[in-house]
């Protein structure tokens, strides 16, 4: 009873950081789009490659990848 209390509180905890991780990259990434809109480019470089770099794994980081690519041509 105890191994499963203590597996079920793992997997509660695994799934809020990647959630919090997916709200972050995502809430970045709206940041990014704004300052390329506000064509500040620098900034918006830097957000993107702070997505990619520190949030790869989620939904947003390939959209970050394609707009650096964009952005550095």
């Amino acid at each position: 009873m105890k191994r499963v209390l203590m597996l079920m509180a793992a997997s509660f905890l695994f799934l809020t950081a990647c959630t919090s991780s997916e709200k972050k990259a995502a809430e970045l990434m709206e940041t990014a789009k704004f300052e390329e809109k506000q064509t500040n480019r620098e900034h918006a470089v830097k957000l993107y490659e702070e997505i990619t770099t520190k949030y790869p794994g989620t939904t947003v980081a390939k959209e970050a990848e394609e707009r650096l690519k964009a952005l550095k041509k």
